[in-house]
């Protein structure tokens, strides 16, 4: 079975996005970090998306920047499988994509079934709440930047119950980012 995994980054407050909906705060380069990213990106998963995150990176990854600035990322996003939720979007054009419009938890639940390959989600707050909502999320890995926004928006906003989770995993990088992986348990 396939597992569900949420990579987001966050900042030192807990938030995704910023009170106006930016996470442009969330792109501190070096070597060690682009090198990590690039390496994940080499991945075989199936990506997945809400609506908003989708057209955020479906607008940039084909772009000529994209390619020519961060190929091997680039690369990776555009060839991936990727699917995403909405029920007003009309098309999902970016290559390699498929539109689900409805049953989000039944089709992860299907996907998780018979997809072979883990399914990674990313950005998409309120997908990652809704899901963790069902019990679906198999890994959190987050990503805590080092800045306080203040305000902004919680990826978990909505979730009704408490959900207890294990640290699995820490890796610290140069540009002060840490990446926490935690699993939930039973």
């Amino acid at each position: 079975m396939s597992k569900v995994m949420v990579f987001q980054q966050v900042s030192l407050d807990g938030y995704f996005i910023d009170a106006n909906g930016d996470m442009s705060w969330a792109h501190r380069q070096d070597p060690e970090w682009n090198a990590f990213v690039a390496e994940n990106a080499k991945g075989d998963a199936v990506l997945l998306f809400g609506r908003i995150t989708y057209e955020q990176m479906a607008g940039f990854w084909p772009s000529s920047t994209a390619i020519e600035h961060f190929p091997t990322v680039a690369k990776g996003m555009n060839s991936l499988p990727k699917v995403v939720f909405s029920r007003t979007l009309d098309k999902a054009s970016w290559n390699n994509t498929t539109l689900v419009k409805d049953r989000m938890a039944a089709e992860v639940r299907k996907l998780k079934e018979e997809a072979g390959k883990d399914l990674v989600l990313m950005g998409s707050g309120s997908i990652v709440s809704q899901l963790t909502q069902e019990g679906l999320i198999d890994e959190f890995q987050l990503v805590v930047n080092p800045i306080i926004l203040g305000k902004g928006k919680s990826m978990f906003a909505g979730v009704k119950r408490k959900v207890s989770v294990k640290r699995t995993k820490t890796r610290t990088f140069g540009n002060g980012n840490v990446l926490v992986c935690y699993e939930p348990m039973a």
